[in-house]
């Protein structure tokens, strides 16, 4: 059978062949990659995974890729940042900045598990590949689409980010904009998808799809020096990518390549969009959908897919969730541009502001570690910092009005 033995239900547990499904006939649950450890344990080693290439498909061990992946070379393997400046602003001792914003090839982790879906689309016999997006997988399903030579098919919010909107088209998918929230989208495509013989990258291949997300914790441990960090704050939209970095640290601990999986999961999300973190505040037992009205577009799902699996990431592992406002967000912006030079999304926004919220909480200690998941470009969401920069200074070629401007300076 190999390492991969299969799908399993999250739920009930059923047992289910490696094929494009993605909900248990049976309850209605999700299905999840299920691996076979002990097989993965007699191959996989830190000097293995130190040799491998420079990608995210280092870690091919323990992704769902029966053969030889054939999307993503330039993926992932993006910097962990020591952020001195930034820790020195929010007054604790050591701050990480963990930055998919310069991720190959669309600026934002989507592409880690869109090259996870295409590899496995292709194993599968798909020609046609599709989404529901809020835009940064739409991106990344375009690129890695054209790059493969597949039909893609984009369905996105029509009040989507215009750069992100641009940004898609220029790879020449099929985009359609829906004039509605994402669900609305989502629950769209489930019907398209139940007609034509296409793989939705987040509906039927949302199992392998999903795997993807964990390359980003591997990757944070390992340029940690294999250890994992005190915290780690992430941004929730389905959930998914919260999830699948508290199983990466799982995992890892499980294999012998960690020592210890201490590490406390923060869920951050915005306040005009927040299901998940009210869950965890207001210690409920189901995620109650919230309709969107936040400029984090990318992280605007009401009814999160994967959001009682990410608050219960949270509580397991003794984390929290906390909100940013819009104004948070633009603030945590320009806070992470000055202090280290990253320029963020608006995701990366309520992700940092939300990480503010927690040490002024006294969640996260300042003589602990905290990694800050940055998970896409500020160039994708210029509109909302266009109004907060400085206009820039015009003068004539001439030093003396130069010296002029310096001295209305001084």
């Amino acid at each position: 059978m190999g390492r991969i033995q299969g799908l399993r239900c999250r739920e009930c547990g059923a047992d289910y062949p490696v094929e494009p499904l993605h909900v248990c006939e049976f309850c209605f649950g999700p299905l999840e990659v299920a691996y076979d450890y002990e097989a993965i344990a007699s191959v996989i080693s830190r000097k293995r995974i130190e040799s491998g290439p420079p990608n995210h498909w280092r870690y091919a061990d323990l992704l769902p890729v029966d053969g030889e992946p054939t999307d993503g070379h330039d993926t992932g393997w993006t910097p962990l940042i020591r952020a001195r400046n930034l820790a020195e602003a929010l007054g604790v001792r050591e701050v990480y900045i963990k930055n998919d914003a310069v991720c190959a090839p669309t600026l934002s982790f989507k592409d880690r598990v869109v090259t996870v879906a295409l590899s496995k689309a292709k194993e599968f016999g798909f020609d046609t590949v599709a989404c529901a997006s809020t835009g940064n997988l739409a991106n990344s399903v375009a690129a890695h689409a054209a790059r493969a030579g597949m039909k893609a098919y984009i369905f996105i919010p029509a009040d989507l980010e215009a750069p992100k909107v641009v940004g898609t088209q220029v790879f020449q998918p099929t985009v359609v904009g829906i004039t509605g929230t994402y669900d609305e989208v989502n629950r769209l495509c489930s019907e398209i998808g139940g007609v034509y013989n296409w793989a939705f990258v987040n509906i039927n291949i949302r199992p392998f799809y999903a795997e993807g997300s964990k390359t980003y914790g591997y990757e944070i441990l390992e340029q940690l020096g294999w250890r994992a960090p005190d915290n780690i704050v992430v941004p929730c939209a389905g959930g998914s990518l919260i999830t699948k970095i508290g199983k990466a640290i799982r995992e890892f601990h499980k294999l012998g390549l960690i020592d210890s999986e201490h590490t406390r999961i923060h869920a951050a999300q915005a306040s005009g969009c927040g299901p998940i973190v009210n869950t965890i505040k207001d210690q409920d037992e189901f995620v109650k959908p919230v309709r969107p009205n936040t400029i984090a577009k990318s992280l605007a799902i009401g009814n999160p897919a994967d959001g009682i699996y990410a608050v219960e990431t949270t509580r397991r592992t003794g984390g929290f969730g906390e909100h940013a406002t819009d104004d948070e967000i633009v603030e945590a912006i320009h806070l992470l541009a000055s202090t280290e030079g990253i320029f963020t999304e608006t995701a990366g926004g309520v992700t940092l502001a939300a990480t503010k919220r927690l040490i002024d909480s006294g969640r996260i200690r300042p003589d602990e570690s905290v990694v800050v998941s940055i998970t896409g470009n500020g160039l994708k969401t210029l509109e909302v910092v266009l109004s907060t920069v400085a206009e820039q200074e015009i003068i004539l070629p001439q030093l003396a009005a130069f010296e002029k401007l310096m001295q209305r300076a001084g």
